[in-house]
């Protein structure tokens, strides 16, 4: 038979092929088979929980910033010093706190 080499790191590992397997022929059971619910919920339902995660994700993200921006909105309505023009009024906000933990 042929000789095939294997190396990983440290080890090396050198295989003889014995006889080439038929495709009819049934694949042994190798004992790695995982039948945990985290497995089968993943197989079954993967696609709709990305999906419902990130559509969750966007939309926390969104209204942080529009929280956060009619926080600032309000400090600019109220006469205090932007914070572009270095103000530090948005600090004492709660709907710029809000959008920031948000």
């Amino acid at each position: 038979g042929s000789l095939i080499t294997l190396s990983c790191l440290s080890h090396r590992v050198v295989c003889q092929v014995i006889s080439s397997a038929v495709p009819s022929d049934p694949v042994p059971d190798n004992g790695t088979s995982d039948s945990s619910w985290i497995t089968r919920l993943e197989n079954s339902y993967g696609f709709y929980i990305g999906l419902g995660l990130a559509v969750f994700s966007s939309f926390l993200i969104g209204s942080s910033v529009i929280l956060k921006k009619k926080g600032l909105l309000r400090l600019v309505e109220k006469g205090g010093t932007r914070a572009g023009d270095g103000g530090h009024g948005y600090l004492k906000d709660w709907l710029w706190w809000a959008g920031l933990l948000t």
